[in-house]
């Protein structure tokens, strides 16, 4: 059985960073149920070529005990962000494709996109819109 790896703001900062991102995280849930704020932790990352990514665990998954121990973060929710507004990718992604936002993404999924937006050419927008593509 494939073991559960939960994901923090701590892990999911890192990487980010080795990906060669600028990057903010903060906590929001915590163990006190009067805490404000109603996700786990949000990350966002600036990348060089300007593109960014807003990660957000919204919630604690609860897993019964042959799976998992108590509480974990293992899914997140990703928006990517162009020129600081949520955008899709260009067609021939295999991510955000007419959508803005990919939900309960895994770490290895994680990884793959950090990738994808990491080595995308921002160029390609114009591109596609003056082709029509966009």
């Amino acid at each position: 059985m494939d073991e559960f790896k939960p994901m923090t703001a701590e892990s999911v900062r890192d990487i980010l960073e080795e990906a060669g991102a600028k990057v903010m995280a903060r906590s929001g849930r915590s163990e006190s149920y009067g805490a404000p704020r109603d996700f786990s932790f949000e990350v966002k990352a600036l990348f060089p070529n300007g593109m960014g990514l807003h990660i957000v665990a919204r919630q604690f998954n609860y897993r019964d005990p042959w799976e998992g121990a108590g509480r974990v973060n293992d899914l997140v929710d990703v928006s990517l962000l162009r020129d600081g507004s949520y955008s899709p990718l260009p067609k021939g992604y295999p991510w955000f494709q007419a959508i803005d936002q990919e939900e309960g993404i895994d770490e290895e999924r994680l990884r793959e996109i950090v990738a994808c937006v990491k080595g995308l050419n921002p160029k390609i927008y114009l591109l596609q819109e003056l082709t029509g593509d966009l």
